[in-house]
């Protein structure tokens, strides 16, 4: 290194560019013939001095004078001298060891020889190093390379995708660089931080999973009598349910080696790399056996094949194919799984291959449904942890009024309701948060800008008390909680708000009767504006109620069988979320038929509400008086105001509602 390095030091410290030998003065060449012992001498001089200069930056001493440098050579003070081609630039070696720079000036160069040769001072001419043709080389080869690159890229690409043997183009258990390997993470001492105790709202549920936690911490107490561990269980329901967080605590509660990993981290550009990520995994899951492997959203990979069954993944995806035969040959093939428990979570449930759900594979299938009004009770005081209460604050209210909320959507509503404490400088959660909480997620947010017009709040005030006064004194119908004309950033400009029955949204039956009061509830906006406003100033504001009211007529119509003269109880639409794409079923004479019943449904309803609200026309102007003057008014003062005029609805009502609605505002 040090002799390579050595002359590029010097030019570099010499600096300048090359000068041929044929410039320098003409003076100086008969000095620089010497005889051919002498230039043995200087050449020897000139590679000591190359090979001294490449510890320069050490050496380097106080540059000197032309002067100063004739004064030295006579006092014998300079052991050797190197000359840069041109003579303008000279390096002194002094007898110190110091290296001295030196700037000639044009001509002197010729004098200097002379006293160097009188007092034999050894001196060399050091030439520039000419361009390296190793350099010139290498740029060249990097030019080819750069023209065959892509050629190159390809070659490359073909020899890793062909590398290793068995398990498809890319190769065995992982393929080039590990792309076929698992992402799964694996757990051997899981510490998720979340048990059974953590999980409420799904008691069935976590019994199932409970009983597989205990196959594996006490499989003897089954195998005794005949049982055998399930080979897997896949929890299916809404998002938000808890499914993932079962499996946190099913891994939680096991005690043995639990790997997790996501459908979509199966798939990938490259043909077979699923397969082999699904070959890894259990390869990983039978050495620590047993063990529970958990894959979460599977419908990403799932999904039933082409010609199989169910919504399918169409004719082209062979890649999630081989996926999902690889899954189907690991968990019940030819060699089995024995000790792997396989969990799996899905919303979607209903696009599943037939072959991934029978017994053998995934025996059980473990339902996460909302949680009912217990369940949400149970939910809410898990998330209200760590939280302080205000002593008004009833949870089992908050339940009531949240049919239909998921647990996700419960935790954030309790945590909602701790920001707008804290946002409001509060101590204390209170009732007002969690309402301000609850319509945000139901509704939306306040909207805080813009001017509000008196005629515009009046319309929406008319407009709101009409589906109020319709749900309140519309038989057997839900529980009016709240209705306001408040803006909200969504776009509405007010809304009325309902609880539906637990139980019948449990059971998901809905009767004839319920129906046509939902389409003259949803009406009585429109209906409303009509009646107050006249015909010709109804708005706009009733499009996404008309939207609904066409959507229920139809299902009566076409789905439902509520048209037994002209339709008959046949079904000639599919439900929706079926995944279905065939043909229409009704013939173009039965879809006339059909959408003559539909409007003949719809102009029931209308006649029903218009004569509703005709009839109770000061009940529908002072709630709109309290909601101009309130903006808001709640379930208490709801029933106050009907009390006045229909005393006997509100004695109906308090047989059929729970006590504690009583106490909402």
């Amino acid at each position: 290194m040090l002799a390579v390095l050595a002359p590029l030091a010097l030019s570099s410290y010499l600096g300048g560019a090359a000068i041929p030998r044929s410039r320098i003065a003409p003076s100086t060449r008969p000095a620089l013939q010497m005889n051919a012992n002498m230039q043995k001498n200087a050449l020897a001089a000139a590679l000591a001095a190359s090979i001294s200069l490449s510890s320069l930056a050490a050496n380097a001493a106080e540059p000197w004078a032309y002067s100063t440098l004739l004064e030295k050579v006579n006092a014998d003070e300079v052991a050797k001298v190197a000359f840069s081609e041109d003579g303008s630039k000279v390096i002194a070696f002094g007898q110190d060891g110091g290296d001295h720079n030196v700037q000639v000036f044009p001509g002197a160069d010729a004098e200097l020889v002379q006293e160097l040769r009188k007092h034999q001072v050894q001196f060399a001419v050091v030439p520039k190093p000419e361009s390296n043709s190793a350099f010139q080389l290498l740029g060249g080869i990097g030019g080819l390379l750069i023209n065959f690159l892509p050629l190159i890229l390809l070659i490359g690409l073909n020899v890793l995708a062909n590398r290793g043997g068995g398990g498809g183009p890319m190769g065995g258990m992982g393929g080039p660089g590990g792309i076929g390997k698992s992402k799964a993470q694996v757990q051997m001492e899981p510490n998720t931080g979340v048990t059974f105790e953590d999980v409420a709202g799904c008691d069935g549920s976590k019994m199932e999973l409970t009983e597989i936690v205990e196959f594996l911490k006490n499989p003897s107490k089954f195998s005794a009598l005949g049982a055998k561990i399930p080979r897997g269980a896949i929890m299916e329901g809404p998002p938000g349910t808890g499914k993932t967080l079962l499996a946190r605590a099913v891994a939680g509660e096991a005690g043995v080696p639990f790997i997790s990993a996501s459908g979509s981290e199966f798939v990938e550009m490259f043909v077979g790399v699923g397969a082999s990520r699904v070959r890894d995994l259990f390869s990983q899951a039978k050495k620590n056996a047993p063990c529970i492997v958990f894959i979460d959203e599977i419908d990403a990979i799932g999904g039933a094949r082409a010609g199989g069954g169910g919504g399918g993944m169409g004719g082209g995806n062979d890649e999630r194919e081989q996926t999902l035969n690889q899954i189907l040959t690991e968990m019940d093939g030819f060699d089995g799984n024995s000790g792997v428990i396989v969990l799996a979570a899905t919303n979607r449930a209903d696009i599943l291959d037939s072959a991934l759900l029978r017994p053998g594979r995934f025996d059980r299938r473990v339902p996460v449904d909302l949680p009912d009004v217990k369940g949400r009770l149970e939910i809410l005081k898990v998330h209200s942890r760590g939280k302080p209460l205000a002593s008004e604050l009833d949870l089992s209210i908050v339940a009531k009024r949240t049919t239909g909320f998921s647990g996700a959507s419960l935790s954030n509503l309790m945590n909602e309701a701790a920001i707008v404490a804290a946002r409001t400088n509060k101590t204390e959660i209170s009732y007002e948060q969690v309402d301000y909480a609850i319509d945000r997620a139901t509704v939306g947010l306040q909207k805080t800008t813009g001017t509000s017009f008196p005629k515009r709040q009046r319309l929406v005030a008319y407009h709101e008390a009409g589906h109020a006064v319709m749900g309140l004194l519309t038989p057997d119908y839900d529980m009016v909680t709240k209705v306001t004309i408040i803006p909200r950033t969504n776009g509405a400009g007010g809304f009325t708000l309902f609880t539906p029955s637990e139980e019948r949204l449990e059971s998901g039956l809905y009767s004839k009767r319920y129906l046509e009061g939902q389409l003259a509830v949803a009406l009585g906006g429109r209906v409303a504006e009509e009646i107050i406003f006249g015909e010709e100033e109804v708005t706009t504001g009733a499009s996404n109620d008309l939207q609904q009211v066409r959507n229920i007529a139809r299902r009566m119509v076409a789905q439902w069988g509520y048209s037994m003269k002209k339709i008959g109880a046949v079904a000639w639409e599919a439900p929706e979320g079926n995944g279905g794409f065939g043909p229409q079923a009704a013939s173009p004479e039965t879809e006339k038929v059909i959408d003559a019943e539909v409007k003949e449904i719809v102009a029931k309803a209308y006649k029903v509400c218009k004569d509703t609200l005709v009839t109770n026309r000061e009940l529908l102007e002072e709630l709109t008086e309290m909601l101009i003057d309130k903006e808001t008014v709640d379930f208490t003062e709801m029933q106050e105001l009907v009390s006045k005029y229909h005393p006997e609805i509100v004695d109906a009502q308090k047989l059929t509602l729970p006590a504690e609605a009583q106490l909402m505002s």
